[in-house]
């Protein structure tokens, strides 16, 4: 088994147990079962995956979901009808299938309320769905993003008040950050190395055993429950400063006259230079993470002054590639009130169907405030959804409609390889092109092209 364990925690042993009595063994000879609470883009490809080798019950609050999944469709998008087959699960939107279980995973959302505050309910409501039916000897693992302490906070008293069973002597609790990627193939749920804890020595061998069932990349136990909540928040904490800096970076060579992206060219000849650009930075983790930790901070009395500035920096490009698009209209002496754009892509990044959080959504917001007739476009966004998440509506009319200004808003595969021609043949004249994915090939001088 690959794995590794921190110095601070005596070794835990990873060997699966052969005493027909213990966790794991019960797993594999399906005399126990294991459930998954709620059954998102998280939740479902990790409940599939255990239910390749074992009895799986899936539980989600959403009867339509249920019904999809029932019928091999992912609601979110992510997995084929093939990933369905020959697994051993049993769907259900009826919480008393969880009186079935032994060993609970609860996958819920955990997004932030418009003031930028921890919104729990759905990981409360999920908790304390999972508190009605533990049973001795049980255990719950939560995966949901938190900050560091919400699930000894928060969570184990709600199991400990409503079960009354008491942490450690009567059940155990673990926590194992998600690392899901949406829309990546090639790191999946078991190619990704799973961290793992436990609210003791045992419960953190238990927990690790039956993660190594499935997961290829080995498990790394941390040492305790807060420095696994504390890994998650931190690796998309430290992803949404360095594209802050990208942002402000490129402001600032926008004032210059220097191109960002020639720039970072230049510095990736250097080894040890980071992989980040400047860009929208939305969906349900890099955009929302940080507020956790910061809410943490706030709590303690100590400023976070970086990841809060770096969320003001990230939140506010909307709103200045908005300005900046007036702008270069103005410059070519049109109007933004009686231009006509087009905006390619929605959602919040490539390749995906999720539109949660997205930031093109607000920049386009943006541009209708200053009185632009705004077209949007994406292959893969849900029109249905859009509409009811930003009442916006995609642009099914005609391909032939000509355009003051096109953003190449998300570098969807169908957006990729398209040279100058492509986007001439669309533009009136004295167009512009803002690729925020400079993704755009063969631009010309002849074209009025701009990127972040």
């Amino acid at each position: 088994m690959k794995t590794t364990a921190q110095k601070q925690m005596a070794p835990v042993l990873r060997i699966v147990p052969k005493d027909e009595n213990t966790l794991v063994t019960n797993l594999i000879t399906q005399k126990e079962n294991i459930a998954v609470v709620g059954l998102g883009y998280v939740g479902l490809p990790l409940a599939l995956e255990f239910a390749s080798i074992l009895k799986v019950k899936g539980f989600d609050i959403s009867e339509s979901k249920v019904k999809a999944m029932k019928e091999k469709n992912d609601p979110s998008n992510e997995l084929s009808e093939a990933h369905f087959n020959e697994k051993k699960i049993e769907f259900s939107s009826d919480e008393r299938i969880l009186e079935q279980a032994r060993f609970y995973v609860v996958a819920v959302p955990t997004p932030v309320t418009s003031d930028n505050v921890p919104n729990l309910k759905p990981l409360i409501s999920a908790t304390e769905t999972v508190a009605r039916h533990l049973k001795r000897d049980d255990y719950v693992v939560f995966e949901s993003t938190v900050y560091p302490g919400c699930t000894e906070e928060v969570c184990v008293p709600i199991l400990e008040n409503i079960s009354g069973l008491k942490l450690n002597q009567d059940f155990k609790v673990g926590y194992s950050p998600e690392r899901i990627n949406p829309g990546d193939t090639q790191n999946t749920v078991t190619t990704i190395t799973k961290v793992v804890s436990g609210s003791d020595e045992e419960a953190a061998e238990q927990i690790a055993n039956v993660y190594d069932l499935i997961i290829e990349a080995g498990v790394h136990v941390a040492p305790n429950i807060k420095t696994a909540e504390a890994c998650k928040v931190v690796e998309n904490t430290q992803r949404d400063v360095n594209i802050a800096l990208m942002n402000e970076l490129s402001m600032l060579f926008e004032k210059m006259g220097i191109n960002t992206n020639d720039v970072l060219r230049a510095t990736k000849t250097k080894w040890n230079a980071l992989p980040f650009f400047p860009g929208l930075v939305g969906g349900h983790c890099i955009g929302v993470d940080p507020y956790y930790l910061a809410y943490k901070a706030n709590e303690l009395g100590v400023e976070s002054d970086i990841i809060l500035t770096s969320r003001k920096v990230n939140e506010e490009l909307p709103k200045r590639i908005a300005d900046n698009v007036k702008q270069a209209l103005l410059k070519n002496n049109k109007n933004i009130a009686k231009s006509k754009v087009l905006v390619r892509g929605i959602t919040f990044k490539e390749n995906v169907s999720d539109i949660r959080n997205s930031k093109v959504a607000n920049m386009i917001h943006n541009l209708k405030a200053m009185g632009a007739q705004v077209n949007i476009e994406d292959p893969f966004a849900s029109s249905e959804e859009v509409e009811k998440e930003y009442g916006l509506s995609l642009y099914q009319g005609s391909s032939s409609e000509k355009y003051d200004a096109i953003i190449i808003a998300v570098a969807h595969n169908q957006y990729r390889f398209h040279n100058a021609d492509y986007y001439k043949k669309m533009s009136n004249d004295k167009a512009i092109v803002f690729d925020l994915r400079n993704i755009v090939t063969e631009v010309d001088t002849e074209m009025d092209y701009y990127t972040l």
